[in-house]
């Protein structure tokens, strides 16, 4: 089977996608800097289990609209994430699959509409209770320069220089050792346009920054912060250069993560994109999760 790509309206805003198989849906939901297309290897995976994958470019990122109301806090990618779900005709057999922003749009989108998602796996950021504590550790906040960085407008002029170079550095520094040319060249499609590249950036300053927020997301978002009622997996790499493996120790994980047949486990040897390092690893830890029986 090979993905196709397509489109749907949901929540005001028409979504570019990728899709491939039938059955129960399988939302999988990208980080940053990244797109729809680092789901290549997991996807064939969760067809061959009788899933219907889809991969959302997430609101932004190229061919994905713009949203013209210029809201990026985790609550607006959770509602998307929500009204997608509506959209693709999904049903309460649905998973919700994230990677860093699209883990922590995850935690609130099963958090606020529980109904929804069956079983939840979140990779590379943690719960957000554990996110907001590591914010006072000196290594976390030297992992997380950049987010401050993205506040300044220097960052609009920096960024996008040399190709995109910054992008490069950071793939580099949070995947130690792995060659991330192709993953690099299918991003940049999906950020090079300007628009799309202060879309990305925008995602930080609505969240740690001055930019816009909606009353009406705030709710969302803050429905990520209790402990998930659906059995979550929870997968982090041992060496991840953009959120540390220490942070997984952390009670509050446990908390967060807490319904029956939940479970955290560590990818030794893979980064922050652990599922394009080790994907032979990550896809067999997922699909076992999700075709698990509650």
């Amino acid at each position: 089977m090979t993905a196709t790509t397509g489109s749907v309206e949901a929540n005001g805003l028409e979504f570019g996608l990728l899709e491939e198989g039938t059955g129960p849906l399988a939302l999988l939901l990208h980080g940053f800097p990244d797109s729809a297309h680092t789901w290549r290897h997991l996807m064939p995976r969760l067809a061959g289990a009788g899933y219907r994958a889809v991969a959302p470019f997430l609101r932004g990122y190229a061919p994905t609209d713009v949203p013209a109301d210029g809201f990026y806090q985790p609550g607006a990618i959770a509602s998307d994430a929500n009204a997608l779900h509506e959209a693709l005709g999904g049903d309460d057999r649905a998973v919700l699959i994230g990677h860093d922003w699209g883990a922590l749009a995850s935690y609130s989108a099963a958090g606020h509409q529980p109904d929804r998602w069956r079983r939840v796996v979140v990779s590379a950021v943690p719960p957000p209770a554990t996110v907001a504590k590591a914010f006072f550790t000196y290594d976390q906040l030297q992992r997380s320069w950049y987010m401050f960085f993205f506040q300044s407008p220097f960052a609009d002029m920096a960024v996008p220089m040399d190709d995109l170079a910054f992008i490069d550095r950071l793939w580099a520094d949070w995947s130690p050792g792995y060659d991330a040319t192709d993953d690099l060249v299918l991003l940049k499609r999906s950020i090079g346009d300007p628009a799309n590249l202060t879309a990305a950036i925008a995602y930080y300053r609505a969240t740690i920054g001055s930019g816009p927020r909606n009353p009406d997301y705030d709710a969302v978002e803050a429905a990520g912060a209790g402990p998930l009622p659906m059995p979550a997996l929870y997968l982090h790499g041992s060496t991840d250069g953009c959120m540390g493996v220490d942070l997984i120790t952390d009670d509050e994980i446990g908390a967060s993560l807490s319904a029956p047949g939940s479970r955290v486990e560590v990818v030794d040897g893979a980064g922050h994109f652990l599922h394009l390092e080790k994907p032979d690893v990550v896809n067999d830890l997922v699909i076992d999760f999700v075709t698990a029986d509650d």
